[in-house]
């Protein structure tokens, strides 16, 4: 009579640890997706093969690494309710665009990590609410420009990585609100020293050579050090490209009124024309709870069902003896 009871033993054994897995799969010290310690409130996703950010990660984690997965993109609200997070890291992703707002609720944020991603722009004041923050890494991206104003608010940042990107100039004042600036790489960027644009840069690592780590680096696309640049050389009133952000008026209306033979072809870059059109890409993809917790989740569903099913015939077996 031992059968049935082992069997028993074995269904209630499976069955908690898949009711256990169901309710907090994504962040369990149990074989779950992410590794958390519960003293420290450190959670550590890295190197998952993740596409999306996991669901029940707890709201009070303090040190988020998502390091070394497949993140191509983030929902706008990803971060929301965790606004106790000093260390979010998410290096090595596939990020290809970050949505306006990802972080304002990180306000107690001390260090943000997003090298080595795929990052082409920055959303305007998609930093603003990090007041907090001391360390920033966006070395190791494609970043062509950077918006207006997007560092302002940063008074207590210390670190900014830069290195690595496509930036060929930076705004006027980019860097005047970075009174705590001690360590700024710059370096492997095609900075355009034949531009005025570039003169603001210039004349930044001057004034903070000795003060300031990393700066003198900066070197043009000719190897000349952008601090040696001079107004002389930097003469052109340089135009760079993707910077009309809507079609004029006047050209709508010249448009509207002639016959489709006779409209030219106009070269506005896809990207602008989307958001003329009004496109907006989607708020979010979908969490790994509405897809089962990804492939882990089905074999784990499979292996379960499985198991339940050959310890249900053991049962029926030694009952049919008895």
């Amino acid at each position: 009579m031992m059968g049935p009871v082992l069997a028993a033993c074995l269904l209630i054994i499976l069955s908690t640890a898949w009711i256990s897995q169901a309710n907090g799969a994504t962040c369990k010290k149990d074989g779950g997706v992410c590794t958390c310690n519960d003293q420290t409130k450190n959670v550590d996703c890295s190197s998952k093969g993740l596409t999306a950010i996991p669901s029940n990660i707890p709201v009070d984690t303090n040190r988020l690494e998502l390091d070394y997965n497949k993140l191509s993109n983030l929902p706008s609200k990803a971060f929301q309710s965790f606004t106790k997070l000093t260390f979010l890291s998410l290096n090595n992703n596939q990020l290809q665009t970050l949505p306006a707002g990802v972080f304002d609720q990180l306000v107690e944020l001390d260090r943000l990590e997003l090298s080595r991603n795929q990052l082409k722009s920055l959303p305007s004041g998609i930093f603003d609410k990090l007041t907090k923050i001391t360390y920033l890494d966006l070395g190791d991206n494609k970043l062509q420009s950077l918006p207006h104003g997007v560092f302002d608010e940063l008074t207590e940042l210390k670190t900014l990585y830069l290195f690595n990107n496509q930036l060929q100039r930076v705004p006027e004042g980019a860097f005047n609100f970075l009174e705590k600036l001690t360590r700024l790489q710059l370096e492997e960027n095609p900075w355009d020293c034949s531009c005025r644009d570039i003169l603001y840069l210039s004349k930044w690592i001057r004034e903070k050579e000795g003060k300031v780590n990393g700066i003198e680096s900066a070197t043009c696309v000719n190897k000349k050090a952008v601090l040696e640049i001079t107004e002389e050389e930097a003469a052109e009133d340089c135009v760079y490209p993707n910077t009309t952000t809507a079609i004029p008026t006047t050209i709508i209306t010249t448009l509207a009124s002639s016959n489709d033979d006779d409209i030219p072809e106009l070269p506005v870059p896809q990207e602008n024309f989307q958001k003329f059109l009004g496109y907006q890409e989607p708020d979010h993809l979908p969490t790994q709870p509405q897809c089962l917790m990804s492939i882990s989740g089905y074999l784990g569903l499979m292996m379960f069902f499985v198991l339940i099913s050959a310890a249900i015939l053991y049962v029926i077996h030694f009952l049919k003896k008895a």
